[in-house]
Protein backbone atom coordinates (compact mmCIF):
# COMPACT_ATOMS: atom_id res chain seq x y z
CA UNK A 1 0.00 0.00 0.00
CA UNK A 2 1.27 3.35 -0.84
CA UNK A 3 2.86 5.77 1.70
CA UNK A 4 0.80 8.76 1.92
CA UNK A 5 3.65 10.35 3.77
CA UNK A 6 6.19 9.71 1.19
CA UNK A 7 6.56 13.47 0.15
CA UNK A 8 8.54 14.67 3.53
CA UNK A 9 7.55 18.05 2.40
CA UNK A 10 3.45 17.60 2.65
CA UNK A 11 1.74 17.11 5.73
CA UNK A 12 -2.14 15.76 6.55
CA UNK A 13 -4.03 19.45 6.91
CA UNK A 14 -6.63 20.13 9.95
CA UNK A 15 -7.19 23.79 9.50
CA UNK A 16 -9.87 25.43 7.75
CA UNK A 17 -9.79 24.89 3.92
CA UNK A 18 -9.43 27.68 2.03
CA UNK A 19 -12.39 28.69 -0.52
CA UNK A 20 -11.53 26.78 -3.80
CA UNK A 21 -10.89 28.12 -7.66
CA UNK A 22 -13.72 27.64 -9.75
CA UNK A 23 -14.20 24.60 -12.09
CA UNK A 24 -16.62 22.51 -13.66
CA UNK A 25 -18.00 20.13 -11.51
CA UNK A 26 -17.95 16.66 -13.73
CA UNK A 27 -18.37 13.66 -11.13
CA UNK A 28 -20.98 10.60 -11.70
CA UNK A 29 -20.86 8.58 -8.92
CA UNK A 30 -24.52 7.60 -9.22
CA UNK A 31 -24.15 6.87 -12.39
CA UNK A 32 -23.25 2.84 -13.03
CA UNK A 33 -25.25 1.60 -9.59
CA UNK A 34 -28.30 3.47 -11.61
CA UNK A 35 -27.09 1.15 -14.75
CA UNK A 36 -26.89 -1.91 -12.50
CA UNK A 37 -30.16 -1.21 -11.08
CA UNK A 38 -31.80 -1.04 -14.76
CA UNK A 39 -30.46 -4.77 -15.75
CA UNK A 40 -31.91 -5.67 -11.87
CA UNK A 41 -35.07 -4.50 -13.06
CA UNK A 42 -35.17 -6.39 -16.73
CA UNK A 43 -33.79 -9.52 -14.84
CA UNK A 44 -34.27 -12.87 -17.27
CA UNK A 45 -36.55 -10.28 -19.57
CA UNK A 46 -33.45 -9.05 -21.01
CA UNK A 47 -32.65 -12.47 -23.22
CA UNK A 48 -35.76 -11.59 -25.72
CA UNK A 49 -33.28 -8.96 -27.40
CA UNK A 50 -29.74 -10.67 -26.20
CA UNK A 51 -28.26 -10.25 -29.65
CA UNK A 52 -29.07 -6.88 -30.10
CA UNK A 53 -28.10 -5.90 -25.94
CA UNK A 54 -25.02 -8.07 -25.94
CA UNK A 55 -23.70 -6.19 -28.92
CA UNK A 56 -24.02 -2.90 -26.87
CA UNK A 57 -21.56 -3.83 -24.48
CA UNK A 58 -18.23 -2.69 -24.35
CA UNK A 59 -15.54 -4.68 -22.32
CA UNK A 60 -11.84 -4.15 -20.95
CA UNK A 61 -10.00 -7.60 -19.81
CA UNK A 62 -8.74 -6.60 -16.00
CA UNK A 63 -7.25 -9.50 -15.57
CA UNK A 64 -4.72 -9.74 -18.32
CA UNK A 65 -4.00 -6.47 -18.49
CA UNK A 66 -2.44 -6.45 -14.47
CA UNK A 67 -1.44 -10.11 -14.53
CA UNK A 68 -0.32 -11.77 -11.23
CA UNK A 69 0.15 -8.65 -9.56
CA UNK A 70 -2.61 -7.59 -7.51
CA UNK A 71 -3.71 -8.43 -3.62
CA UNK A 72 -5.01 -11.69 -3.17
CA UNK A 73 -8.26 -12.71 -4.23
CA UNK A 74 -10.08 -13.15 -0.68
CA UNK A 75 -12.81 -16.24 -1.37
CA UNK A 76 -14.96 -15.22 1.59
CA UNK A 77 -18.75 -15.03 -0.45
CA UNK A 78 -17.98 -11.12 -1.11
CA UNK A 79 -17.94 -8.79 -3.72
CA UNK A 80 -15.61 -5.67 -4.74
CA UNK A 81 -16.67 -3.70 -7.92
CA UNK A 82 -14.51 -0.60 -8.90
CA UNK A 83 -17.58 1.89 -10.37
CA UNK A 84 -16.23 4.74 -12.24
CA UNK A 85 -18.28 7.46 -14.09
CA UNK A 86 -16.47 8.91 -17.34
CA UNK A 87 -16.66 12.34 -18.92
CA UNK A 88 -14.85 11.11 -22.45
CA UNK A 89 -15.58 14.39 -24.25
CA UNK A 90 -15.80 12.23 -27.54
CA UNK A 91 -19.15 11.49 -29.62
CA UNK A 92 -22.43 12.17 -27.14
CA UNK A 93 -20.45 13.01 -24.02
CA UNK A 94 -18.95 16.39 -25.47
CA UNK A 95 -22.75 17.88 -25.63
CA UNK A 96 -22.93 17.29 -21.48
CA UNK A 97 -19.63 17.21 -20.08
CA UNK A 98 -18.09 21.05 -20.68
CA UNK A 99 -14.88 22.37 -22.12
CA UNK A 100 -12.31 19.34 -22.28
CA UNK A 101 -10.59 18.39 -25.39
CA UNK A 102 -12.44 16.03 -27.59
CA UNK A 103 -11.31 12.45 -27.42
CA UNK A 104 -9.56 13.25 -23.18
CA UNK A 105 -11.25 11.88 -20.82
CA UNK A 106 -11.27 11.37 -17.08
CA UNK A 107 -12.80 9.17 -14.15
CA UNK A 108 -13.78 12.08 -12.17
CA UNK A 109 -15.90 9.60 -10.34
CA UNK A 110 -14.91 6.42 -8.26
CA UNK A 111 -16.43 4.52 -5.94
CA UNK A 112 -15.91 1.08 -4.12
CA UNK A 113 -19.00 -0.84 -3.90
CA UNK A 114 -19.11 -4.16 -1.27
CA UNK A 115 -20.90 -6.35 -1.36
CA UNK A 116 -21.23 -8.15 1.95
CA UNK A 117 -21.95 -11.75 2.07
CA UNK A 118 -25.07 -13.17 1.19
CA UNK A 119 -25.16 -10.16 -1.19
CA UNK A 120 -27.90 -8.75 1.20
CA UNK A 121 -26.29 -5.51 2.09
CA UNK A 122 -23.42 -3.23 0.63
CA UNK A 123 -21.00 -0.72 1.69
CA UNK A 124 -20.21 2.06 -0.63
CA UNK A 125 -16.65 3.98 -0.32
CA UNK A 126 -16.35 7.31 -2.51
CA UNK A 127 -12.98 8.19 -3.90
CA UNK A 128 -12.55 11.96 -4.33
CA UNK A 129 -11.05 13.18 -7.52
CA UNK A 130 -9.45 15.59 -6.23
CA UNK A 131 -7.18 12.98 -3.52
CA UNK A 132 -3.08 13.40 -3.80
CA UNK A 133 -2.31 9.80 -4.28
CA UNK A 134 1.08 7.83 -5.07
CA UNK A 135 -0.08 6.48 -8.05
CA UNK A 136 1.49 3.04 -9.04
CA UNK A 137 3.41 2.10 -12.60
CA UNK A 138 0.63 1.38 -15.19
CA UNK A 139 0.98 0.16 -19.25
CA UNK A 140 -1.99 1.68 -21.40
CA UNK A 141 -4.18 0.34 -23.71
CA UNK A 142 -1.59 0.70 -26.53
CA UNK A 143 1.45 -1.04 -24.71
CA UNK A 144 2.55 2.42 -23.13
CA UNK A 145 4.40 1.69 -20.09
CA UNK A 146 3.96 4.72 -17.78
CA UNK A 147 6.11 5.15 -14.62
CA UNK A 148 4.70 5.36 -11.34
CA UNK A 149 3.90 9.23 -9.46
CA UNK A 150 3.86 10.40 -6.18
CA UNK A 151 1.23 13.63 -4.95
CA UNK A 152 -0.72 13.06 -8.42
CA UNK A 153 -4.67 13.23 -8.22
CA UNK A 154 -6.26 10.56 -8.30
CA UNK A 155 -8.78 11.02 -11.19
CA UNK A 156 -5.43 11.15 -13.27
CA UNK A 157 -4.59 7.21 -12.83
CA UNK A 158 -7.55 6.61 -15.63
CA UNK A 159 -6.54 9.11 -17.91
CA UNK A 160 -3.30 8.05 -17.77
CA UNK A 161 -3.56 4.24 -17.95
CA UNK A 162 -7.55 4.08 -18.85
CA UNK A 163 -9.44 1.37 -16.77
CA UNK A 164 -6.34 -1.14 -16.09
CA UNK A 165 -4.42 2.06 -14.59
CA UNK A 166 -7.65 2.77 -12.30
CA UNK A 167 -8.12 -0.62 -10.52
CA UNK A 168 -4.26 -0.93 -10.08
CA UNK A 169 -4.49 2.53 -8.21
CA UNK A 170 -7.09 1.64 -6.16
CA UNK A 171 -6.31 -2.11 -5.60
CA UNK A 172 -2.79 -0.49 -4.58
CA UNK A 173 -4.67 2.13 -2.14
CA UNK A 174 -6.32 -0.28 -0.41
CA UNK A 175 -5.10 -3.65 -1.00
CA UNK A 176 -8.46 -5.65 -1.68
CA UNK A 177 -8.45 -7.04 -5.17
CA UNK A 178 -11.16 -5.72 -7.62
CA UNK A 179 -13.44 -8.29 -8.34
CA UNK A 180 -15.46 -6.36 -11.21
CA UNK A 181 -15.04 -3.30 -12.89
CA UNK A 182 -18.26 -1.08 -13.96
CA UNK A 183 -17.78 2.08 -15.91
CA UNK A 184 -20.41 4.87 -17.25
CA UNK A 185 -20.48 7.91 -19.00
CA UNK A 186 -22.36 11.25 -19.24
CA UNK A 187 -24.82 11.28 -21.87
CA UNK A 188 -25.73 7.42 -20.85
CA UNK A 189 -26.37 8.39 -17.13
CA UNK A 190 -28.60 11.32 -18.62
CA UNK A 191 -30.28 8.98 -20.75
CA UNK A 192 -31.09 6.30 -17.75
CA UNK A 193 -32.79 8.91 -15.89
CA UNK A 194 -34.94 10.04 -18.38
CA UNK A 195 -36.04 6.39 -19.74
CA UNK A 196 -36.69 5.82 -16.40
CA UNK A 197 -38.94 8.82 -15.77
CA UNK A 198 -37.19 11.01 -13.71
CA UNK A 199 -36.19 11.01 -10.13
CA UNK A 200 -38.21 12.84 -7.43
CA UNK A 201 -35.89 14.50 -4.75
CA UNK A 202 -36.24 17.28 -1.52
CA UNK A 203 -33.86 20.22 -1.29
CA UNK A 204 -33.56 21.80 1.57
CA UNK A 205 -32.07 24.90 0.19
CA UNK A 206 -31.53 26.49 -3.02
CA UNK A 207 -29.27 25.15 -5.31
CA UNK A 208 -28.08 27.73 -8.03
CA UNK A 209 -24.95 26.72 -9.80
CA UNK A 210 -24.37 28.06 -13.34
CA UNK A 211 -21.55 25.64 -13.96
CA UNK A 212 -23.87 22.43 -13.58
CA UNK A 213 -26.79 24.18 -15.07
CA UNK A 214 -28.77 23.85 -12.43
CA UNK A 215 -31.40 26.08 -10.57
CA UNK A 216 -33.81 24.63 -7.90
CA UNK A 217 -35.84 26.45 -5.09
CA UNK A 218 -35.66 24.63 -1.58
CA UNK A 219 -38.44 21.85 -2.05
CA UNK A 220 -39.70 18.69 -3.61
CA UNK A 221 -38.43 18.37 -7.63
CA UNK A 222 -38.78 15.33 -9.81
CA UNK A 223 -35.76 16.19 -11.94
CA UNK A 224 -35.48 14.67 -15.58
CA UNK A 225 -32.05 13.35 -16.85
CA UNK A 226 -30.44 16.79 -17.53
CA UNK A 227 -31.34 18.09 -14.26
CA UNK A 228 -30.25 14.94 -12.40
CA UNK A 229 -26.37 15.30 -13.87
CA UNK A 230 -26.53 18.68 -12.99
CA UNK A 231 -27.16 18.05 -9.38
CA UNK A 232 -24.44 14.85 -9.28
CA UNK A 233 -22.15 17.65 -11.35
CA UNK A 234 -22.47 21.00 -8.88
CA UNK A 235 -19.85 21.71 -6.22
CA UNK A 236 -20.20 25.74 -6.24
CA UNK A 237 -23.98 25.26 -5.51
CA UNK A 238 -23.46 23.67 -1.92
CA UNK A 239 -21.54 23.01 0.81
CA UNK A 240 -17.96 24.83 1.08
CA UNK A 241 -17.63 24.21 -2.85
CA UNK A 242 -15.76 21.27 -2.92
CA UNK A 243 -15.69 17.63 -4.85
CA UNK A 244 -16.11 16.38 -0.93
CA UNK A 245 -19.63 18.19 -0.93
CA UNK A 246 -20.47 17.24 -4.31
CA UNK A 247 -20.12 13.77 -3.14
CA UNK A 248 -22.86 13.99 0.06
CA UNK A 249 -24.93 15.23 -3.06
CA UNK A 250 -24.77 12.49 -5.28
CA UNK A 251 -24.99 9.99 -2.04
CA UNK A 252 -28.31 11.57 -1.37
CA UNK A 253 -29.14 10.78 -4.68
CA UNK A 254 -28.14 7.50 -4.99
CA UNK A 255 -30.52 6.50 -2.30
CA UNK A 256 -33.25 8.23 -3.77
CA UNK A 257 -32.66 6.72 -7.05
CA UNK A 258 -32.56 3.28 -5.13
CA UNK A 259 -36.33 3.87 -3.20
CA UNK A 260 -37.56 4.92 -6.16
CA UNK A 261 -36.41 2.61 -9.23
CA UNK A 262 -38.55 -0.52 -8.67
CA UNK A 263 -41.53 1.63 -8.67
CA UNK A 264 -41.07 2.36 -12.39
CA UNK A 265 -43.48 -0.42 -13.99
CA UNK A 266 -41.03 -1.61 -16.56
CA UNK A 267 -42.67 -5.38 -16.19
CA UNK A 268 -46.11 -3.98 -18.01
CA UNK A 269 -44.19 -2.33 -20.59
CA UNK A 270 -42.23 -4.28 -22.87
CA UNK A 271 -40.99 -1.20 -24.69
CA UNK A 272 -39.97 0.70 -21.44
CA UNK A 273 -38.48 -2.60 -20.60
CA UNK A 274 -36.29 -2.52 -23.60
CA UNK A 275 -35.71 1.02 -24.13
CA UNK A 276 -33.91 0.74 -20.36
CA UNK A 277 -31.99 -2.19 -21.06
CA UNK A 278 -30.82 -0.73 -24.35
CA UNK A 279 -29.56 3.06 -22.62
CA UNK A 280 -27.89 0.62 -20.19
CA UNK A 281 -25.99 -1.37 -22.53
CA UNK A 282 -25.10 1.01 -24.56
CA UNK A 283 -24.09 3.39 -21.05
CA UNK A 284 -21.81 0.89 -19.68
CA UNK A 285 -18.17 -0.82 -20.05
CA UNK A 286 -17.24 -3.71 -17.85
CA UNK A 287 -14.51 -6.09 -17.20
CA UNK A 288 -14.55 -8.98 -19.55
CA UNK A 289 -16.13 -11.33 -17.11
CA UNK A 290 -19.24 -9.27 -17.32
CA UNK A 291 -19.38 -8.19 -20.72
CA UNK A 292 -22.36 -10.21 -21.85
CA UNK A 293 -26.31 -9.73 -21.10
CA UNK A 294 -26.07 -13.34 -19.47
CA UNK A 295 -23.46 -12.50 -17.36
CA UNK A 296 -24.14 -8.87 -16.08
CA UNK A 297 -28.44 -9.64 -15.82
CA UNK A 298 -26.45 -12.66 -13.74
CA UNK A 299 -24.67 -10.17 -11.59
CA UNK A 300 -27.12 -7.75 -11.44
CA UNK A 301 -30.13 -9.82 -10.17
CA UNK A 302 -27.58 -10.77 -7.23
CA UNK A 303 -28.15 -7.80 -5.90
CA UNK A 304 -31.80 -7.34 -6.10
CA UNK A 305 -32.21 -7.94 -2.47
CA UNK A 306 -30.06 -4.40 -1.48
CA UNK A 307 -32.57 -1.31 -0.84
CA UNK A 308 -31.36 2.09 0.17
CA UNK A 309 -31.35 1.16 3.86
CA UNK A 310 -29.22 -1.59 3.02
CA UNK A 311 -26.66 0.69 1.75
CA UNK A 312 -24.04 2.06 3.91
CA UNK A 313 -22.29 5.33 1.77
CA UNK A 314 -19.05 6.50 3.23
CA UNK A 315 -16.40 8.64 1.59
CA UNK A 316 -12.91 7.56 1.88
CA UNK A 317 -11.30 9.42 4.85
CA UNK A 318 -9.18 12.47 3.46
CA UNK A 319 -8.20 15.96 5.40
CA UNK A 320 -7.61 19.45 3.46
CA UNK A 321 -4.86 19.65 2.16
CA UNK A 322 -3.35 23.63 3.60
CA UNK A 323 -0.26 23.48 1.03
CA UNK A 324 -3.28 23.56 -1.90
CA UNK A 325 -7.43 24.72 -1.36
CA UNK A 326 -7.72 22.20 -3.96
CA UNK A 327 -6.78 18.94 -2.99
CA UNK A 328 -6.85 16.91 -0.15
CA UNK A 329 -4.49 14.26 1.37
CA UNK A 330 -5.77 10.35 2.31
CA UNK A 331 -5.98 10.59 6.20
CA UNK A 332 -4.37 7.00 6.19
CA UNK A 333 -5.10 6.03 9.78
CA UNK A 334 -8.72 5.93 9.42
CA UNK A 335 -8.64 4.90 5.51
CA UNK A 336 -6.81 1.70 6.58
CA UNK A 337 -9.89 1.44 9.24
CA UNK A 338 -12.26 1.22 6.08
CA UNK A 339 -9.94 -1.04 4.00
CA UNK A 340 -9.72 -3.44 6.56
CA UNK A 341 -12.99 -3.37 7.26
CA UNK A 342 -14.43 -4.39 3.65
CA UNK A 343 -11.06 -6.99 3.18
CA UNK A 344 -12.60 -8.75 6.15
CA UNK A 345 -16.22 -8.25 5.11
CA UNK A 346 -17.02 -6.20 8.26
CA UNK A 347 -19.25 -3.12 8.26
CA UNK A 348 -17.26 0.07 7.99
CA UNK A 349 -16.60 1.57 11.57
CA UNK A 350 -18.19 4.97 12.60
CA UNK A 351 -15.01 6.30 13.97
CA UNK A 352 -13.43 6.38 10.66
CA UNK A 353 -15.10 9.34 9.32
CA UNK A 354 -15.07 11.33 13.04
CA UNK A 355 -12.74 14.09 12.07
CA UNK A 356 -12.33 14.34 8.38
CA UNK A 357 -13.22 16.49 6.03
CA UNK A 358 -16.70 16.29 5.07
CA UNK A 359 -17.84 19.24 2.44
CA UNK A 360 -20.52 20.62 4.42
CA UNK A 361 -23.34 19.38 2.42
CA UNK A 362 -24.82 16.87 4.44
CA UNK A 363 -28.56 16.99 4.30
CA UNK A 364 -29.02 19.10 1.24
CA UNK A 365 -30.53 16.27 -0.52
CA UNK A 366 -33.24 14.10 0.83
Amino acid sequence: MPDSDSNPGRHRAKGRRRKPRAGRGKALRVAAWSAAGVVVLGGTGLGFVYFKLNGNIKSVDINQALGTDRPDNVDNGSQDILVLGSDSRAGSNKEVGGGQDEGSARSDTAMVVHIYKGHKKASIVSIPRDTLIDRPSCTDKDGTEHAAQSDVMFNSAYSTGGAACAVKTVESMSGIRMDHYVEVDFSGFQDLIDDLGGVEITTSKAINDPDSHLDLTAGTHKLNGKQSLGLVRTRHGVGDGSDLGRIQLQQAFMKALMDQIKDVGVFTSPKKLYDLADTATKSVTTDSELASVKNLTSFANGLKGIGSNDMSMVTMPVQYDTADANRVLVDQTKADQVWKALKADRAVPKAASEGTATGSADNVVK
